[in-house]
């Protein structure tokens, strides 16, 4: 993730910010350049008039062109169905939510993938973000034909942690729901559609997908996973069914990428010389790796995340990446990413959202 600044004063801001942590100024993101610029109104590095989105209330800090047709943003487009207005209680956790939601979609303009919208292309790109506590009955998070669903619940983090501890899980947070379901939609998009280059790589390293996906959940949550799992999966829940092998895969590819594009963005490197001999080279992350090897990134993120999660534990936490990545896990990761940059599509990153 790119390292933003506020317009004002030069100061770094978050991805999510409203206003300046030093002067406090107001600032909204234009999704165009993926920079900060003055709110409510302002003029973006191209000239372009640009107005806050209609959901500034509920902290959607994204901005559309004042000529748009429309008022709110291409991310609150994107949700396709919302809670009622007059539910103050599921508003809030909106918001939440929302802020993943717009973190995982400028992660994917990073990544150079296609955000096609529901509205413009049949299968497109949907959110529909609901709350089970908020009278619609269960809302199971999940994917079907470019629909994402997300219980909104699930952004308390009481809510949230009873679920880890209860499903064993070692991670949990929203913007990794975002990061799995958009897997699958992916996958579907990308590697399942008639023609596609992938498909049977994808099934000799992931498996079958079309193994009846309702017997894999049974047998999942009767007998858990396989002995030796870790061998070959980053997650139990990968070793389920395919398709959640390779969303979890999926999700994790974006985990590494797009922390080791912070850390690259803010400066930071790890010196060799404080490894005790075991690297000649310093450790130097990159703010893209779409022109290397997965390895390399791999390389890169054994050093990083171990050092992230150091600094995790001198704080009393656990760690803040509490995976492994074994040799097999590795390769399927590294099909993840030749898809991926075999998928981009040919519009520059200032203009990340074609049509929007």
């Amino acid at each position: 993730m790119r390292l933003l600044r506020c317009p004002s004063c030069g100061f770094p801001a978050w991805l999510e910010s409203t206003r300046c942590r030093a002067c406090q100024a107001p600032m909204m993101l234009a999704t165009a350049t993926l920079t900060m610029v003055p709110a409510p109104a302002a003029l973006d590095e191209h000239g372009t008039a640009l107005v806050a989105c209609a959901h500034r209330d509920q902290e959607c800090n994204w901005s559309l062109r004042a000529d748009d047709d429309g008022t709110t943003c291409f991310s609150c487009r994107l949700t396709r169905r919302r809670p009622q207005a007059d539910d103050a209680a599921a508003l809030e956790r909106l918001a939440e939510t929302s802020k993943a939601q717009r973190r995982l979609l400028v992660g994917l303009a990073d990544l150079g993938l296609p955000v096609d919208p529901y509205w413009r292309t049949d299968g497109g790109l949907a959110f529909d973000l609901l709350s089970s506590q908020s009278g619609n009955g269960p809302v199971t998070i999940g994917h079907a034909g470019g629909v994402i669903t997300i219980d909104l619940a699930e952004s308390l983090d009481a809510h949230r942690e009873q679920l880890r501890v209860q499903l064993g899980e070692p991670y949990r947070t929203m913007l990794g729901h975002f990061r799995h379901e958009v897997g699958h939609y992916y996958q579907w998009q990308l590697v399942e559609r008639p023609g596609g280059a992938f498909l049977e790589e994808c099934r000799a390293l992931f498996g079958d997908e079309r193994a009846s996906y309702t017997d894999a959940l049974a047998r999942h949550y009767a007998t858990g996973a396989p002995a030796g799992w870790q061998e070959t999966f980053i997650s139990e829940y990968a070793t389920m069914h395919p398709w959640e092998d390779f969303a979890e895969t999926f999700a994790h590819y974006q985990h590494v990428l797009d922390t080791l594009g912070t850390i690259a963005h803010g400066g930071v490197r790890i010196d060799a010389s404080a490894l005790m001999g075991t690297r000649t080279q310093d450790i130097m992350p990159r703010t893209s790796y779409a022109d290397v090897p997965m390895a390399v990134a791999l390389e890169d993120w054994q050093w990083v995340s171990y050092e992230l999660n150091r600094a995790n534990r001198a704080m009393g936490k656990g760690d803040l990446y509490p995976f492994s990545i074994p040799p097999a896990v590795g390769r399927k990761l590294d099909l993840v990413h030749r898809i991926v940059t075999a998928s981009t599509v040919p519009v520059p990153l200032v203009a990340p959202f074609p049509g929007a």
